[in-house]
């Protein structure tokens, strides 16, 4: 029956809000207080746990921290500040021993870190806790507090909220759990922090992961006299909420960048990329895994010795083998070979490419495409057309009217897959979150701008801006497969630098801010990720448990381009956070070879017909988990292949006479050689950060003697010195002079 009330019922809310509301109604004394800024940041205690209460002058609500959780009787006590600590404080209980340390600062934002260690007195399995962070409102009651959460932490992904208070107003926050310190955490007690940070509004944050409730207390017990961290946690503020989504997005970077500032990345090794670079070159020409004959032709496999040809897995390695064979001096044979194929999978009749050849088996539906894998290949095609190859540009060509059809009848929202004869609807929605595939108009946009290069009709230009323009409104949620985000920031950026309209600088800011919501901001030590780095990887799907490589290499394609435009005009943080993607990007992604792991980190079995792992050949597994999982479980990419040639590529440098080449993990804007022995490097990665430039030792060569100075004359010491390699840690943004003897 219908309910006749007309009184609203009150919320449901736990008996840890009753605890807050009682402390705020009554605040007592403090146990210590600073502040920062224009916030004020109390700690109290309660019965069971200590809060740290954040005021800003002139609001009348403000943040609730909890710190700590102890569940029994305990004593507090005030401890002097260590370094630079602002607060300390020492729990004492039967449990054992809880260390809570506050820091704060003002640079542009305000920014508070409280980290909680604790040492049990006896092994100890944890109880279920309470999350951490309450919004306030008038009067001090949580309940009264009115905000919206704009992105919470996705799967595995950084332990993130990023929020605003709206009533009473106190402004934007953004909140990270840094798991990396919470590793030996999660290793003791057989967790992980999946979706460990979220909540229902009020009671937000982080809920501290417990074991299975069958599990051996004895496996999964923290053990005595061993410190560990409970948590760590980080929040920046920022006075005024944002207008429009441009400017949450843009803050959120901001402050996404501010918050990295604090956490301590591990450090990033040296890859020797460009012999990555040919012994996958060999693989692809000789493995009989690699590729496989059809109509005369060699086609690409997708998996080693398995899956059909597709369009998208030809071209993505031509394309990487054109890059290649660029900085080589001369194309690679394999690349000739493999264009030689690509008119059969033209559909003459549509006008447009089918994913799969004429011949692909009756187990695939040959007239089916995902959205994003029409305008990948040409992506491609147009980066070697705009690189002076005809026959790409006249395939291009071609192709492009039909690829503007699609979007147009789509109403430049794609669903997930199609019938390319008659755009009948396959799969609308992802199941996860109803959606289509939203961010192609991203890679449509940029594959659009191609066109216009090409052809200067301005009909393209104007598809590029609908495509952008329709996805306006999406907010976070507008990540559907890392690397389509990653070209729609790009696309942006570049529609800006052909319209000078601010709006789609802005919207580049959207896109990026969806692609840093998806990345997994820490390094994970659980199970076999042990073995290999996450930090700043993305999950390749926005419902994806994996890292995967084509998504990883292809993102950074986008990010080079993404700077060119972007130049002096680009927010200062987003520039710092893509500089640091793509040099993690070059240490962590050795790692999916499947020769960099130990063999029990490598699942024995693959998908249904993904073939199998060979460890001789250069190729890359598909797949590596945040939370340990054995890697490869989907296979071994044969069309991650690409990876090596763009690296390389990217990171070596040739010098003319000198015995070395240039390695910088860093993207470097220019390098222009100045005289027989001198070289101007300019770098353009973040202010606060820091890059590894190397001379590497070219065979039959000696180094000799070299220096490096800043643009102000400050020599900078190698860090290490080798036979075959200098090492420099330098400043990752302006401009250095390398000279040598």
């Amino acid at each position: 029956m219908p309910r006749t009330a007309t009184a609203e019922a009150p919320p449901a809310i736990s008996p840890h809000l009753l605890d807050l509301r009682e402390l705020l109604r009554d605040e007592p004394a403090p146990l210590v207080d600073f502040i920062v800024g224009d916030l004020t940041i109390r700690l109290h205690r309660t019965a069971t746990s200590v809060f740290a209460i954040v005021r800003r002058q002139g609001s009348t609500g403000g943040l609730a921290v909890r710190a700590a959780f102890v569940p029994t009787s305990f004593d507090c006590a005030v401890l002097p500040p260590e370094g630079d600590e602002l607060a300390r404080l020492r729990l004492t209980s039967a449990m054992g021993e809880h260390v809570i340390s506050c820091l704060a600062d003002r640079l542009a934002i305000e920014r508070l870190r409280i980290t909680t260690r604790f040492t049990p007195a006896r092994p100890m399995v944890m109880p279920p806790a309470p999350r951490d962070l309450y919004p306030f409102g008038a009067g001090d009651d949580p309940l009264r507090a009115q905000g919206v959460v704009e992105a919470s932490q996705r799967g595995l992904n950084t332990g993130l909220l990023y929020f605003r208070i709206d009533a009473p107003t106190f402004g934007n926050v953004l909140y990270i759990q840094n798991f990396t310190a919470l590793n030996d955490y999660f290793r003791a007690t057989g967790t992980n922090p999946r979706e460990a940070v979220a909540g229902s509004w009020p009671e937000l944050g982080y809920a501290l992961p417990i074991p299975e409730a069958d599990a051996d207390p004895a496996e999964v017990a923290l053990p005595a006299g061993e410190r560990v961290t409970l948590s760590d946690t980080i929040l920046v503020f920022r006075h005024r909420a944002p207008p429009h989504e441009r400017e949450s997005a843009r803050q959120f970077v901001q402050m996404l960048g501010s918050a990295y500032d604090l956490l301590e990345p591990p450090p990033v090794a040296y890859r020797d990329w460009i012999d990555r670079a040919e012994r996958a070159a060999r693989d692809l020409d000789e493995a009989p895994a690699a590729t496989i004959r059809h109509y005369g032709h060699r086609y690409v496999h997708p998996y080693t010795g398995a899956e059909y040809p597709d369009i998208m897995v030809q071209m993505s390695v031509i394309a990487a083998l054109h890059r290649w064979g660029n900085w080589c001096g001369e194309p690679h044979p394999l690349e000739a070979a493999l264009k030689a194929g690509l008119p059969r999978f033209f559909d003459e009749k549509l006008g447009t490419f089918r994913r799969y050849l004429p011949n692909v088996g009756k187990d695939k539906n040959a007239d089916a495409v995902d959205s994003w894998y029409l305008y990948h290949p040409l992506l491609n095609l147009g980066t070697l057309a705009l690189d002076g190859d005809d026959e790409a540009r006249a395939l291009f060509l071609k192709a492009i009217d039909y690829g503007v059809r699609v979007a147009r009848h789509f109403d430049y929202r794609w669903p997930i897959e199609y019938d390319v004869t008659d755009f009948s609807i396959i799969t609308g929605q992802a199941p996860v979150d109803g959606r289509g595939q939203t961010d192609v108009g991203g890679i449509y946009a940029w594959v659009m701008l191609q066109a216009f290069e090409l052809t200067d009709d301005k009909t393209y230009l104007d598809e590029a801006r609908a495509a952008i323009d329709a996805a306006i409104g999406l907010r976070f949620d507008i990540n559907y497969q890392a690397n389509l985000t990653a070209w729609g920031a790009a696309a942006c950026m570049r529609l800006w630098r052909i319209t000078n309209r601010d709006v789609y600088r802005e919207q580049s800011y959207v896109y990026l801010a969806s692609f840093l919501h998806n990345a997994v901001i820490w390094d994970s030590r659980i199970g076999h990720a042990a073995h290999y780095e996450t930090l700043l990887a993305v999950t390749c799907l926005q419902d994806a448990p994996y890292m995967a490589m084509y998504e990883c290499f292809d993102s950074y394609v986008a990010f080079e381009r993404y700077l060119d435009d972007g130049g002096p005009d680009l927010d200062p943080e987003a520039r710092m956070l893509i500089g640091e993607y793509c040099r993690h990007a070059l240490s962590r992604a050795w790692y999916y070879y499947p020769d960099a792991l130990p063999p029990d980190a490598i699942a024995e079995e693959q998908r249904e017909a993904n073939g199998h792992i060979d460890k001789t050949l250069s190729f890359p597994l598909e797949d590596l988990y945040p939370d340990g999982q054995p890697a490869g479980q989907v296979g071994q990419e044969v069309y991650g292949a690409g990876a090596a040639f763009i690296f390389a590529t990217s990171a070596f440098h040739s010098v003319e006479g000198a015995p070395f080449r240039l390695y910088c993990d860093m993207l470097v804007r220019a390098v222009e050689q100045i005289s027989d022995h001198a070289l101007s490097i300019l770098l353009d990665g973040g202010e606060t950060r820091t890059a590894w430039l190397r001379l590497v030792r070219l065979k039959r060569c000696t180094l000799t003697d070299s220096r490096v100075t800043t643009a102000s004359g400050e020599t900078i010491e190698p860090d290490t010195v080798s036979a075959d390699r200098i090492d420099y840690c330098v400043p990752a943004h302006g401009r250095l002079i390398l000279t040598w003897e």
